[in-house]
């Protein structure tokens, strides 16, 4: 059996504490030297809570926000790779392993080209796959809207699911 699952993500980005109310920016779990960051109650990672919210959607779970609420003291300043593991666990107890992963960075700045090594790796080993099912695009919005003005970054992704015991790569 295959599922599919979409998540979507967008935060918007700020200059940096003491300037701003941005963290440091962390994207795919990889920190990203940028003068903003996101705004958000966890870390912000944009990448990792659209991946999550994609294998969620796949096998028909409540979302991030409903297992994760923002306004539960206990996520504020999360690692994201904590909903990410949560999301894995419930694929895998419900007999799903990972077929693949397509995501589309969107933001003008900064560059994820430098950095699209090092979080396709990291996606990887907290997926339990291969670099290989593990796909990330960086486009920009064309200096349209705040995302293209810099001031908020967006991310899709697109998760195949099968309950085939040789869809992970391994």
């Amino acid at each position: 059996m295959l599922r599919i699952g979409h998540g979507y993500d967008l935060h918007r980005l700020e200059p940096l504490a003491p300037d701003g109310a941005g963290r440091p920016f962390v994207l795919g779990g990889v920190s990203i030297a940028h003068d903003r960051g996101p705004v958000g109650h966890s870390d912000g990672d944009a990448l990792l809570h659209a991946i999550t919210d994609a294998i969620l959607g796949a096998l028909g779970e409540p979302d991030i926000g409903q297992l994760f609420p923002d306004n539960d003291p206990q996520w504020k300043g999360a690692d994201s790779a904590v909903f990410l593991n949560e999301a894995t666990r419930r694929m895998r107890a419900r007999g799903f392993e990972l077929v693949n992963l397509d995501a589309t960075i969107i933001c003008e700045r900064p560059k994820i080209g430098p950095a699209k090594a090092g979080m396709r790796a990291h996606l990887a080993r907290l997926l339990g796959c291969t670099e290989t099912l593990v796909n990330l695009k960086g486009k920009t919005h064309e200096k349209v809207d705040a995302v293209g003005e810099g001031r908020a970054i967006e991310v899709h992704v697109v998760a195949l699911l099968s309950s085939g015991t040789s869809a992970n790569g391994r």
